[in-house]
């Protein structure tokens, strides 16, 4: 009965690792290939421009292999934002904006193998691992021999653990081996951190089976170790990772966004209120019309720079301010979910995987970085920075003989988009995945300290 047990639930669990590397890699080709033609539409695009300073560029964020296996919030953020040469940037076009059907149904990624179905299929296999052994009289006839109980338990937890392992080595190998057959090229990093994903996932296994165990110790029938592992698997897996949301909600404050951006756009109105009662004090003594406009967009370019050094002092208090109580309610949610080894593990695969909570804002402090380069490279071209109000006076005469030529995208500075190498993303895991021993220790010691005085009769 065991065996069949384990046969059917590791057939299902070897064929779902498998279709999770094979999506992963369609996946990731799909959205690379996505990628590149929007890199060339947009370069097209601006190529049909003659005039630097009427360009919209936008920047997109890079694909990555492993963020196939591990979505975390990758599809949730937004992939592009229209650069500008000063003000906010705001990332838009999200996988689940593009492709709704998916915030429905959502990705079968190895995060959700790992984390959901296999640690039930562990709670599966192991919840009569001591009682059902009782049940039968087994544990009896066991110890009418000469064995110690600590060696026992370290027994019976190595054997499933390492049929567990035997089991899903062979898929996992082969689905890892799939990247290359698809011509998808991982770098060293990318192996390493693929490697620390899936050995943080055999971590997170070994302790739903110690919980298995644990419980099956403190029960005295099997059905009901099986419902007490079940109760614990909704527990920590279902429940306590949504709920630690809804708590941190209640117990940190946090102002509404749209709160936030009303109060940007009426300082801004303000601001242009004022700015258009200066414009009444303009004066110059040139008469040359050519001269007179020289000034005025020089005016109105002091204008523009007073103005935007406000709004971005103004907005740039209410962000941090903003950001400071988010951050903060961030971590109060995770000190909750903590105490979920669910949660635990997705924030270690997140993290590996480079789609943390950390992607958005990591996307957006690098276009921000890119932003001055490109507000640099707009002001060597054109002599403006972009903003403002500019009036140009043209001679009709002379554009009907001369023709303006199109401007160059290549000129335009690249935006690459900086990925952690694996001993960055290591270092900011190594608490977690401490975490998760420590949890495993506990539970296994729980189990094995109860098996001590457990009764074999």
């Amino acid at each position: 009965m065991k065996s069949n047990r384990f046969t059917i639930s590791f057939a299902v669990c070897s064929v779902l690792v498998l279709m999770s590397f094979y999506m992963g890699t369609q996946n990731y080709k799909s959205t690379r290939a996505q990628y590149e033609a929007a890199i060339t539409e947009n370069l097209n695009q601006l190529s049909a421009n003659t005039d630097w300073l009427g360009i919209q560029h936008t920047i997109i964020m890079p694909p990555n292999p492993l963020m196939a296996l591990v979505t975390g919030v990758s599809n949730d953020i937004g992939r592009t934002i229209d650069m500008r040469t000063r003000g906010e940037l705001v990332a838009e076009n999200s996988r689940y904006n593009d492709e709704p059907l998916f915030a429905i149904f959502s990705f079968m990624d190895l995060e959700f193998i790992f984390g959901v179905l296999l640690s039930l299929f562990a709670i599966l296999l192991a919840f009569d691992a001591i009682n059902g052994e009782k049940q039968n009289g087994t544990l009896k006839l066991c110890f009418s021999n000469p064995v110690p109980r600590s060696t026992y338990i370290l027994a019976k937890f190595t054997g499933i653990y390492t049929g567990i392992l035997l089991a899903l080595m062979i898929p996992l190998l082969i689905g890892s081996l799939l990247f290359p057959l698809m011509g998808i090229q991982l770098t060293a990093d990318d192996w390493l951190k693929l490697g620390l994903i899936i050995v943080s996932g055999l971590l997170y296994l070994g302790l739903f089976l110690g919980i298995a165990i644990t419980v099956s110790a403190f029960t005295k029938n099997p059905s009901s170790s099986f419902l007490a592992g079940l109760i614990i698997w909704i527990l920590v897996v279902l429940i306590l990772p949504k709920s630690s949301v809804l708590m941190a909600g209640r117990l940190v404050d946090v102002q509404n966004i749209d709160e936030i951006n009303a109060q940007k756009s009426r300082f801004r109105a303000q601001l242009f209120l004022e700015d258009r009662a200066k414009m009444s004090n303009f004066r110059t003594d040139s008469q040359d019309p050519q001269e007179f406009l020289k000034d005025f967009n020089a005016f109105m370019g002091e204008l523009s720079d007073v103005r935007q050094q406000k709004i971005d002092a103004f907005e740039e208090r209410l962000n941090e301010e903003f950001n400071n109580r988010v951050d903060y309610r961030k971590s109060v949610a995770l000190r909750i979910a903590r105490l979920s080894p669910y949660a635990v593990f997705s924030l270690i695969a997140t993290n590996l995987s480079g789609t943390s909570l950390e992607l958005k804002s990591g996307f957006l402090n690098q276009a921000e970085t890119y932003q001055n380069t490109y507000s640099d490279f707009i002001q060597s071209k054109t002599g403006s920075s972009g903003g403002g109000f500019r009036i140009v006076l043209s001679n009709r005469s002379d554009q009907s003989e001369q023709k303006e030529e199109p401007i160059d995208p290549g000129e335009l500075p690249v935006f690459e988009m900086h990925q952690n190498t694996a001993i960055e993303t290591i270092k900011s895991s190594i608490p977690d995945l401490l975490l998760l021993i420590i949890i495993n220790l506990l539970v296994f010691g729980t189990g094995f300290m109860r098996f001590r005085s457990y009764d074999l009769r």
